[in-house]
């Protein structure tokens, strides 16, 4: 299995993290009878439980887009050496992202974010030539 998959894998493992995390904060902050309830309404999410459920969205908004660049540059035989850093760069960059939101740094979030997208790139582009 080449390294392409590995991350991918380790990508999942990292989403499913966020996602427990999440849970774990918003189950927190809006207590265990909402969680286990209809949630017919939601109070407003504050603080890290609010920055956790959004790091979490913003990991579902590019996890399509990075899973779908790695099969299909694994499927079509066109790894290389810029998909094979891509991947780390992506999944490194959101790894960092996480603790970044939820402390609320501003600017080297940004700059986490950004560096994960250039990941995706660099996966897709044996695809583009």
């Amino acid at each position: 299995m080449g390294i392409e998959l590995k991350f991918l894998a380790w990508t999942i493992v990292l989403g499913f993290a966020q996602l427990l995390l999440a849970d774990l904060l918003v189950t927190r902050q809006r207590g265990l009878a909402w969680n286990t309830g209809p949630r017919d309404s939601s109070p407003p999410l504050t603080g890290v439980a609010g920055r956790s459920e959004r790091a979490y969205r913003n990991f579902l908004e590019t996890f399509p887009f990075f899973a779908a660049a790695v099969l299909a540059v694994t499927l079509a035989g066109r790894t290389s050496e810029h998909s094979a850093l891509g991947v780390q760069l992506y999944f490194w960059s959101r790894v960092v992202y996480v603790p970044l939101y939820l402390g609320a740094v501003r600017y080297v979030r940004s700059l986490s974010w950004v560096l994960a997208m250039i990941g995706l790139a660099l996966v897709l582009s044996p695809l583009l030539h």
